[in-house]
């Protein structure tokens, strides 16, 4: 089933669209769910409420590309379990590794609280990205927004270990100097 049908189903408050979208894109929730809370019974928790989620949202919002729209709220909620767990106190503190790697090139949170300035900080982001190889930009969105550890990015992209994190080291610094020029306070 396209995308399209499943939000008609959704906005017709049809059950099946929650199926449907289970179907289509529940391995892809999961795998966001289980790289940012590191364990399949949370995972399966968080995709179950983002489903509930979506069903609440559509309508009225009708969104132009459904993965995206799913896959941010998956992101979102399973952040949002993490810190409501407080699972760093019990070990698990892979997703605060993978932000405290970018905390050093993007610009203070307090800078960056209008939505103006977030949505200019991502398109340049975008902008940046773009001008990066394929390799260096899968790595990259790989680890910092599906949260990846980076044997499973290296594998992936049939690197090693060592080439996955200097890629990613240069390509963060490249951004904080590409994000310097732009005029981020950084």
């Amino acid at each position: 089933m396209d995308d399209s049908e499943i939000i008609r189903l959704f906005q017709a408050r049809d059950e099946q669209a929650i199926s449907a979208t289970g179907e289509k894109f529940g391995a892809y929730c999961t795998a966001i769910a289980r790289n940012i809370l590191g364990n399949s019974e949370d995972a399966a928790e968080c995709v179950n409420t983002v489903y509930l989620k979506v069903w609440e949202s559509i309508p009225p919002a009708e969104p132009p590309n459904l993965a995206a729209f799913i896959g941010k709220l998956t992101k979102n909620h399973a952040l949002n379990l993490l810190k409501s767990q407080n699972r760093a106190k019990r070990g698990s503190g892979a997703v605060n590794l993978v932000y405290e790697e970018l905390a050093e090139v993007l610009p203070d949170n307090a800078e960056v609280e209008s939505e103006l300035l977030r949505k200019e900080l991502l398109a340049a982001i975008n902008k940046f990205l773009a001008k990066c190889s394929q390799t260096n930009r899968k790595a990259f969105v790989m680890r910092y927004w599906y949260c990846y550890d980076i044997p499973y990015i290296a594998k992936y992209l049939g690197i090693t270990e060592n080439n996955a994190s200097v890629a990613l080291s240069r390509t963060r610094k490249k951004l904080k100097e590409y994000l310097r020029k732009e005029g981020y306070d950084i």
